[in-house]
């Protein structure tokens, strides 16, 4: 399966959520209406209709065959001889006396020419008219439709906000959507498409793949909260450059959690990477700082660096991260290159807190977004990208390596409203 596929599944409570919101919004106060047409469809239906009726015309009518005239016989000389026994002609048979009937129904021939060819023609009586083929073949698609009003358009900002796209980006995404539009009658179907035009805009410009740069090694440092998947994320992201043909270090900088240590490991082992310890509870600045000298030794490419789960309001924490930045930039003034946020999708408007936060104290340069299987809160990334612009690397919509994908938005907008892609 298409990591679409996979993400259009997993994206389901967010897409169905937005998907029964729409209909309620349509439905509250929408009527059934015929499809509206497509004006390009309209006019190859009416140049269809000329050319089948030029074709037509053009078809020389079938030739009668004129009657044989009769033939006056040469008269005759009297004869003096007594006339002949009379001759009884035989009585025909049935099958002579119906042929004269057959031939006189075929001699008949309607006065309009085009009439015998239609009637003729097999196909033209399953076809529907020209005003059936114009309005929707016969009329029998309907879909409902409501006035986009004030009122639609008031329900439609609280569906996108309740969907996690926060108040301003939801009033933002409405108000594009409702411009040039309002008083026309508009269907779910094209609300969908409308809405995931316009998040597939506002994601457009943040949809980047972590850049790779030719200093060794280049030093990514990890950071996020407490459960919001970086561990994991690491050792999928590690496992796809060893693929790609890079070599990594990992250095398992959450000296606090032992468990952190043991996952690391094992991902380290599936991907062939080499992962530095420190005993439990050492300084964590301290193992990043050899593990930057290990890394340059070995010639590595990357040096991915694990950090301690921490939650934004905990200042002491923060500073710790901020120590780990000082530290390798002793070893290396331009590190990290790279600063990698996770976010757990299903923190919702938190998640907009802790980019606020975690940008001040590490400088945030791009994000991954996990657990977008396992929330309806998919609108947040549409939230972030509007609000900060940071770059979205990759996003997880499952536990295995193939389900950290980077972030397409046309895919993603598509997946998120519901909307089929062609």
């Amino acid at each position: 399966m298409s990591f679409f596929g996979k993400l259009k599944n997993r994206l389901f409570k967010s897409s169905s959520k937005l998907d029964e919101g729409l209909d309620a919004i349509v439905q509250d106060g929408g009527e059934e209406a015929a499809a509206e047409v497509d004006v390009q469809e309209a006019v190859a239906a009416i140049e269809e209709t000329r050319v089948e009726a030029a074709e037509v015309a053009s078809e020389p009518a079938p030739e009668v065959a004129p009657e044989p005239e009769a033939v006056p016989e040469p008269a005759k000389e009297p004869v003096t001889d007594p006339a002949p026994a009379p001759v009884v002609a035989p009585e025909p048979q049935a099958s002579e006396a119906e042929e004269p009937a057959e031939v006189e129904a075929e001699l008949v021939r309607s006065s309009d020419p085009l009439e015998d060819v239609v009637a003729a023609s097999p196909e033209t009586e399953s076809k529907p008219g020209l005003l059936g083929r114009i309005l929707g073949r016969g009329g029998e698609e309907t879909e409902t439709r409501r006035v986009l009003d004030d009122d639609m358009l008031e329900s439609l900002e609280e569906l996108l906000i309740q969907s996690d796209m926060g108040v301003d980006t939801a009033l933002r995404v409405s108000a594009n959507i409702a411009e040039g539009r309002m008083g026309k009658r508009l269907s779910v179907s094209e609300i969908k498409a409308l809405l995931a035009a316009e998040v597939a805009r506002i994601m457009e410009p943040v949809a980047k793949p972590l850049p790779l740069y030719p200093t060794k090694p280049q030093v990514v440092l990890v950071v996020g909260v407490n459960g919001s998947g970086k561990t994991t994320t690491i050792g999928k992201l590690a496992s796809q450059f060893r693929a790609a043909g890079k070599k990594v270090v990992i250095a398992a900088g959450d000296t606090f959690r032992a468990a952190a240590v043991e996952q690391l490991q094992v991902w380290g082992d599936r991907a062939g990477v080499p992962v530095l310890t420190a005993p439990e509870g050492s300084d964590p600045a301290s193992l990043a700082f050899d593990a930057l000298s290990k890394a340059q030794e070995d010639g590595a490419d990357l040096l991915m660096i694990d950090t301690a789960g921490r939650l934004q309001n905990r200042q002491d924490l923060m500073e710790e991260l901020a120590k780990i930045v000082r530290v390798i930039r002793k070893k290396d003034p331009e590190a990290p290159h790279n600063t990698l946020l996770v976010l757990d999708a299903t923190t919702g408007q938190n998640a907009v807190t802790q980019v606020d936060v975690f940008r001040k104290i590490s400088d945030v340069s791009g994000l991954v977004m996990t657990k977008l299987d396992g929330t309806a809160r998919g609108g947040v990334l549409v939230s972030l990208a509007d609000k900060f612009g940071l770059p979205i690397h990759a996003i997880g919509v499952g536990e295995q390596i193939d389900d950290l994908a980077p972030f397409d938005p046309e895919e993603f907008a598509a997946a998120l409203t519901g909307l089929e892609q062609s």
